[in-house]
């Protein structure tokens, strides 16, 4: 084959892989859009009924990612505080608090988030007060807040408190000292007296549906962007 003859080839291969890779992208993130759809979904179905489970449902493994409203008696543990970092709430950088509770008639414990504190630009991680003087918690359960890539790496503070840059019950309750944590935590309901400001967003951290559909649209649109562009080199140079 000569030298004019492969030069074809090799842009329409190179032009394939581009759009094999775009596509695969738009996938990933319609994939994205979907997931995070159905997660709100299925919270707002939780929240619009709120007809509870029993706290011992968080330990559940065939429930592991769903959420559900749930509610039930008990007290927190005498252990330190979890903080979990790299939390934001209306753009503000900060941590979310988590204390182990303990659901009454000898029922596996599950963290609590007791709502988000804001940390200051030089990073100094506040001081973490007692735990508030529940015996009565309700709100909604979920999955831990996606960790990704991050290491579950735990740094004790000067308070005694652990701050965690992912939330991995098993870590977690080897240092706690107590024999397991459910896998899904509680968000406490806002409606609850004490702790720190919270609410129910799930989102907060992360994108929205809408915006991976977004970028999906972009990586489809680059993909059909090569392919014209090949389509029409590939005219020209039959015409000349």
């Amino acid at each position: 084959m000569s030298r004019s003859g492969a030069t074809p080839l090799i842009g329409w291969v190179f032009a394939l892989v581009l759009i094999a890779l775009f596509c695969m992208l738009g996938s990933w993130q319609l994939g994205r859009q979907h997931a995070k759809q159905a997660m709100l979904d299925s919270a707002a179905l939780a929240l619009s009924s709120r007809g509870p489970q029993a706290l011992d449902a968080a330990a559940d493994a065939q429930r592991n990612r769903a959420h559900e409203w749930a509610a039930g008696n008990g007290r927190f543990a005498d252990a330190p505080a979890v903080l979990l970092d790299n939390q934001q709430r209306g753009g503000r950088p900060g941590l979310r608090v988590y204390r182990a509770f303990l659901p009454e008639h000898g029922r596996g414990p599950l963290l609590v988030d007791l709502g988000w504190l804001p940390v200051p630009p030089d990073r100094t991680i506040p001081t973490i007060g007692p735990a508030p003087d529940w015996s009565h918690v309700q709100g909604l359960l979920a999955p831990p807040p996606a960790a990704g890539l991050v290491a579950p790496a735990i740094q004790p503070q000067a308070d005694g408190s652990l701050l965690v840059m992912a939330l991995d019950p098993e870590a977690i309750a080897a240092v706690l000292g107590v024999p397991t944590l459910a896998a899904r935590v509680l968000r406490a309901d806002p409606a609850l007296e004490g702790g720190y400001p919270r609410d129910l967003e799930l989102l907060a951290n992360t994108l929205p549906p809408e915006r991976h559909l977004g970028y999906a649209v972009q990586w489809f649109g680059l993909a059909l962007a090569v392919l014209v562009t090949a389509l029409l080199l590939t005219f020209r140079r039959k015409r000349r």
